[in-house]
Formats: C-alpha cells, structure tokens, sequence
C-alpha cells in the first residue's frame, strides 16, 4: 500500500463535486485492499504521540459557520483497536487515546477517498510541539506496514494560510506567493530532497506566508518517511482552491 499525503481544504469539499473530488475519488478505487489507514492529521495534536483505540469513533465537527448540511455528516469508518496496539509499539508504547473521535482533518479527505467508509483507520496524534525530523522519524516506524496492507497518510495542506484566502471566490486566481511555495515544494518532492523540505522555513520561498503555523505542513513528514527509495511518486492531484489554499495531493508507491 502506498505513503499517501493528502490535502483536506475546507470542510465544505466534503459535501461538493469538482476536479479534485472527482480525481482523489477515482484514486482511491486503487485502496479497495487494504487493510487499514493509519492517518497523521493536522487537527490533532498532542504533548507526545498518541494512537486512536478506539473501535467505533463519533464524528467531531471541529469547524464553525458552515453549511447545516455538514454537521449532518456522519463518517461511520470504524477505528481499529488491535491495530492500534501494534502502532503503539511501533511508536514506543505511545498511549492510547480510547476516548477521542475522528476531527475533520481525517473525516473530510477519507470520505472522499473512500466513500464506502469501510476500511479501518488508526489515527495518530501530531506531536507539539515537534520538528520535520521527530514526523520523519514516525513515518519510518510505521513503514513496515505497508507491506501488510496498511496505508500510511498525512492529511494538511502544502499551503494553508486562512487569513488569507479568498473564501468568496473558491476559483479564485492564484497567488503569485502561493505558486512560489507550492512550486518549490513540488521540484524538491520530485527530487526526494527531503533534507532541503525539512528547511522549509529557511530555504522556502515565503515560507512563513505560506506555512504560519505548521500543523497543517507537517503531517507531510510522516508521510515521507515512510516512503522507500524505490518507490514511483504519483501526483494526484495540483492545484488552489480561493486563490492560495494548495489542494496538492500525492503518493509514492
């Protein structure tokens, strides 16, 4: 199973219908085996790392001012305990979470990818704070399951800046700052430099306007870590939504 990053944008793409449902979709008609997703989301985060146990978790709407349609989602993929265990000693014993449900970060993409629900997933907590090495770290540990069945994913954005998209206009034209970063993201990934996008904040053009608080950056560590040497990078898909709010998603296989 492949090392998946994939972007969530806002909540509403969980109720609408455009390229990038459309193509994240048809992708992940290739997932129908697997066995599970272990998934680092950017709304969860943690003191440590944490391993979601918990078999059937309720659905967070951790958002506000959306449409009334989306707190009537219900997103019914159940968890996996024994998994989760195995995560856990993957991890260093990391504990348990046995409480807590799926946030959007998890919900919103993992409906598009798999509407059927039906696959388990683990989710495991974003240490705060913590740095691109610790993620990579993370990654590496759980790349043994790829080779039995297990989907690794981060979930964010590779430009995610709320302040300053422009929420009116979802096909809004792009910022020039945006393309930059995004841009350069996208040569460095293509190369497996991951050194130089461990620097992002130092070597990336606008970094800090692209990437102001890292929570939704990060997640993308893990899921280099977690890929091999020989594995093919496939994009799924590129491009903004309002004008800078990067949707980029992709996978090494």
């Amino acid at each position: 199973m492949p090392s998946l990053f994939i972007s969530h944008g806002a909540p509403s793409i969980a109720i609408e219908q455009d390229d990038f449902t459309r193509t994240v979709t048809a992708f992940g008609k290739s997932l129908r085996g697997a066995r599970a997703i272990a998934v680092v989301s950017a709304h969860w985060q943690a003191r440590g790392v944490r391993v979601n146990a918990v078999a059937r978790p309720e659905t967070i709407y951790d958002f506000g001012g959306f449409s009334p349609e989306l707190y009537k989602i219900r997103f019914e993929a159940p968890g996996d305990p024994a998994l989760a265990r195995e995560i856990s000693a993957l991890l260093g014993n990391a504990p348990l979470e046995e409480t807590r449900g799926w946030d959007h970060g998890l919900w919103v993409p993992l409906r598009i990818l798999l509407p059927d629900a039906n696959v388990p997933i683990v989710e495991i907590a974003q240490p705060s704070p913590t740095t691109p090495a610790e993620l990579l770290r993370i990654g590496q540990a759980l790349a043994t399951l790829r080779d039995r069945g297990v989907v690794i994913a981060g979930s964010g954005g590779i430009v995610h800046n709320l302040r300053a998209i422009h929420l009116g206009d979802k096909s809004a034209p792009i910022d020039d700052w945006a393309k930059q970063f995004d841009g350069w993201f996208a040569t460095h990934l293509a190369a497996r430099d991951f050194d130089t996008l461990s620097r992002y904040r130092d070597l990336a053009p606008n970094a800090n306007l692209a990437v102001p608080t890292p929570e939704h950056f990060e997640p993308l560590f893990v899921t280099l870590g977690a890929s091999r040497d020989t594995d093919k990078l496939t994009t799924i898909y590129e491009g903004f939504h309002y004008g800078n709010l990067s949707m980029r998603t992709f996978a090494f296989a």
